[in-house]
Formats: C-alpha cells, sequence, structure tokens
C-alpha cells in the first residue's frame, strides 16, 4: 500500500517502518488479533503525513517530480514468471503495470479499500477500523473501485 502511495519503495518501506515501530511503541499490550487494523490505521496516518509533506515540498522547491523505476517494474514481473514462455512474461508484465496505473488512478479512499481488502486480506471489520469508517463505507470504495479495475483491466480477462 506504501508502494502505490509513493511510488518510490524506499520511501515505501521508511513508511511502513514508522508505521510498526508507532505500532509497537503503543499498542505491544493488545491482543495479537486487534494488530492488523491498528497496523493498518497507523500506515495511513504516516502515507497521508508523507504526501501532506512532499506536497510541501514541491511547493517550496517546484517539485522534483515523481520519478517512478520502471526497470525495478519490469524485474519483479519478470521475476514472477522466470521460466514461463516469453509471452506469458510479457502479459504479465503488461498486466501488472496496468494494474498500477489504474490503481494509482483510484480515488484515495477506493485505493485503501482495495488494498486493504484484497492485498492485505482483512475482512470489512477491520478495513472498517483501519480506514476509520463505517463497514458501508469500506462496502461501497471496494465495490467502486472492483468496478473501474475490471473495466479498465477487460483487455486482460480470459
Amino acid at each position: 500500500m506504501a508502494r502505490f502511495a509513493t511510488g518510490n519503495p524506499a520511501d515505501a518501506l521508511d513508511i511502513v517502518q514508522d508505521a510498526m515501530f508507532g505500532l509497537v511503541d503503543r499498542y505491544a499490550a493488545l491482543p495479537e488479533e486487534e494488530w492488523a487494523p491498528l497496523f493498518h490505521r497507523i500506515l495511513q496516518s504516516r502515507i497521508r503525513d508523507w504526501q501532506r509533506r512532499r506536497q510541501v515540498r514541491r511547493w517550496l522547491m517546484l517539485a522534483d517530480r515523481d520519478h517512478e523505476d520502471a526497470g525495478s517494474r519490469v524485474d519483479s514481473a519478470v521475476s514472477m514468471h522466470p521460466h514461463g514462455d516469453p509471452e506469458g512474461r510479457l502479459a504479465a508484465l503488461q498486466f501488472g503495470e496496468r494494474l498500477q496505473e489504474v490503481l494509482e488512478t483510484l480515488p484515495w479512499r477506493q485505493q485503501q479499500a482495495f488494498l486493504l481488502r484484497a492485498w492485505e486480506g482483512l475482512d470489512t471489520r477491520e478495513t472498517a477500523a483501519a480506514m476509520a469508517c463505517s463497514e458501508g463505507s469500506v462496502k461501497t470504495h471496494y465495490s467502486r473501485a472492483m468496478q473501474r479495475l475490471r473495466a479498465a483491466l477487460e483487455e486482460f480477462q480470459a
């Protein structure tokens, strides 16, 4: 989630590490089943803080444009299918790039709901706790995200 939000693996790791320290500092005494929603709530807060700081830096310094390391995306997609045929590896790479593009265009809350539910495996209640909203709101954001993803990725559907 942090990598999608920042577009930079190093910044994402810093944010995740900071969120983990925050979880341990404040909530280590709580039962383990409460950690995931709390961690994701802390993570979302750290991501928003990072985005605010980045915006201020852009305003002050006339912005260094976001730079994505396309090579790392290529490497990760190829490594997912190291023994596959070239066409399969290319299709996986193209799908991964298109998925990332579409995820980056989703509104923030839809992106959060999708990543927490589909990638992090949280249920609706845990996602609502992490996003600090109602379960109904999570369902709405997740549904809208899925609609946009399906529409944008239909060329890859068999």
